[in-house]
């Protein structure tokens, strides 16, 4: 027996030695990955780099994940910061010489950031410059981005999706009213057509016109430069569409001039080293869009002008908790306006700029975040940079600032308010059987009360909350933008607007880039020589990894959500946050899906 507790003990050390061992060695690895990650790339001479279009692009990416170090791939998230970034870098580094785009299954946030990546590619190719595109298979957005190239190559058994721009909303009310629920409804704003997702069972006329303003706009942009780029006419461009030539023989695809050649992915390999003059039995010197974050940048000198991202959802607070469904980037009032607050006090930031890309949100957070646009814009030059959306509250939070520069497709404006009030007295008294009584003290002591929905008493008294936020809302974009009242008034009822008809009605100022938002700071501050520093940090590899191995079931769990649920996965989110969020909100439709 004593022989026996002799092996046990023995085995139970070896295993916990052996654990340390294995730790000791996993802790060192991971530290020899880290330092990699972050080494300063070099680039080889006569280099391509390559732009795996393929996967989501969000607004700005997150930093490094374990999955990404470990060779697992991560989530196939692109950031719109680091590909642009990238680009700029590619044009400037000599010894790159072009850019190599394989396109796949490319799913951007909006119209308005390929926009901008196609105006980066169309610089680069100015710099004299190549940029090859194939792909087996082209999503319209990749295609749109591929038509800049000096050819453009497909696989002898692809497609293009080439079918013009769809907007598809659905309607829950009928569903809710199934399970005897339903959503109360004060707004102001015959344009805002957010709740109508929950309130109605079909489009409005006032929204079937902007969406259709819209879309139509985008669609202009795209066609006018495909056209410019592969010299095909804007008819012709609009007929393939009409014809469904997505569905044709890639023969058909290139006597349409649609693309330049047909060829197989080693085939294309041949046409880049032709491009890069070396022989076929060379290596081709690659880039990743992972290197070119490690490429020094050669625009790093002179005065910081900061570019803070917000982007997301605006919050009174995030919601978060261990069973929380989703990580989805959200804008949240405390934090950003802590941080602006430390931009304001900052001498070393000569200029900030505020990078929107939002739909809007909490009526009340878009107050606090413009009270902190406001003290910042005291201390020094405050310039809003449009992405794909900056529209209600986010319209809000930009609109007092001392420059705004969109995109031409940029929807903006949306300058309307609601409040939406979640009825379950259907569900619980009908459905559920469960009975309500009450005793009161004065006449509104049960105000929103579950045993009942609003009486027309106290939907008066909500509609005049919610109008006077709405004049206050409209007051602030008037004395931001120095207008009057009734001038703000022809564009609000909740308008949306591109950003090419907004710059008409002196809701921004001027079409571009980040690139010129930041020109732009820097000129309003005095200073010549300057740089753009991002803010907020994003965590480092370190605090991911730590964070990665304590919520890897939860992003699990969020990835399968989003892959299940499509498109109906963040009016899920809306719907499990309402109850932390302030019911006054001011935002787009909870999900804008162009397809």
């Amino acid at each position: 027996m004593k022989d026996f507790f002799k092996m046990v003990l023995a085995t139970v050390v070896g295993i916990i030695v052996c654990g340390l061992i294995m730790g000791f060695i996993f802790m060192m690895c991971m530290v020899g990955m880290v330092a990699s990650s972050s080494n300063v790339k070099s680039v080889d001479k006569n280099s391509v780099m390559v732009l795996n279009l393929s996967g989501a692009l969000a607004e700005r990416s997150s930093s490094v994940s374990l999955m990404s170090l470990i060779g697992g791939g991560g989530s196939g998230e692109m950031g719109l910061d680091d590909v642009l970034n990238a680009i700029k870098k590619a044009k400037n580094e000599e010894d790159i010489k072009g850019i190599y785009i394989e396109a796949g299954m490319f799913s951007p946030d909006s119209y308005a950031s390929v926009q901008a990546i196609r105006r980066a590619l169309s610089d680069f190719r100015k710099s004299g410059k190549w940029i090859i595109a194939y792909a087996d298979n082209y999503t319209q957005g990749a295609y749109y981005l591929a038509s800049v190239a000096d050819k453009v190559y497909i696989n002898p058994e692809g497609m293009i999706e080439w079918t013009g721009i769809g907007s598809s909303p659905y309607y829950l009310k009928d569903f809710m009213q199934k399970f005897g629920v339903k959503v109360e409804l004060v707004k102001v704003g015959s344009y805002k057509s957010a709740p109508e997702t929950f309130t109605s069972d079909h489009m409005s006329d006032a929204n079937r016109e902007q969406v259709t303003a819209y879309i139509n706009g985008i669609w202009d942009n795209v066609l006018k430069e495909v056209s410019a780029s592969r010299k095909i006419s804007v008819d012709s461009l609009n007929a393939y569409a009409d014809n469904f030539i997505a569905l044709s023989s890639t023969k058909e695809l290139m006597d349409k001039h649609l693309v330049d050649g047909i060829l197989y992915t080693d085939q294309v390999k041949e046409v880049v080293k032709k491009q890069l003059k070396i022989d076929e039995d060379d290596n081709i010197n690659q880039l990743t869009l992972a290197d070119m974050v490690n490429v020094k940048d050669r625009d790093s000198d002179g005065e910081e002008i900061a570019v803070y991202y917000a982007y997301g959802n605006i919050v009174d607070a995030r919601v978060s908790s261990p069973t929380s469904i989703g990580s989805e980037a959200v804008i949240d009032a405390k934090v950003v306006c802590a941080d602006l607050d430390k931009l304001a006090k900052d001498d070393n930031v000569k200029a900030v700029v505020l990078r929107v890309n939002s739909g809007g949100g909490s009526a009340f957070a878009s107050e606090q975040i413009w009270r902190s646009m406001e003290n910042l814009k005291k201390k020094k030059p405050v310039v809003v940079s449009m992405g794909g959306m900056a529209a209600s509250g986010g319209y809000y939070i930009s609109c007092n600032s001392n420059w705004i520069v969109a995109e031409p497709t940029t929807l903006t404006g949306s300058i309307g308010i609601f409040g939406m009030f979640p009825d379950f007295s259907g569900l619980l008294k009908d459905k559920l059987g469960v009975k309500f009584d009450e005793v009161k003290t004065n006449k509104f002591s049960t105000f929103g009360a579950m045993a009942r929905p609003f009486n027309e008493e106290e939907k008066s008294y909500l509609q005049k909350y919610i109008n006077r936020g709405y004049e206050l809302f409209r007051k602030r974009v008037a004395d931001g933008r120095k207008l009057s009242i009734d001038d703000v008034e022809k564009v609000a009822q909740g308008h949306v607007w591109l950003g090419q008809d907004a710059i008409k009605h002196k809701l921004v100022d001027q079409l571009g880039s980040l690139d010129d938002a930041v020109a732009k700071a820097a000129k309003l501050a005095k200073v010549d020589s300057y740089h753009a520093e991002p803010y907020p940090a994003l965590p480092d590899v370190w605090e991911q990894l730590f964070s990665s191995v304590g919520e890897s079931h939860g992003n699990y769990l969020d990835e399968s959500l989003r892959a299940t649920l499509g498109e109906y996965y963040e009016p899920l989110l809306f719907m499990r946050d309402l109850s932390h969020q302030n019911a006054i909100q001011a935002r787009l439709p909870f999900v804008l899906k162009l397809r």
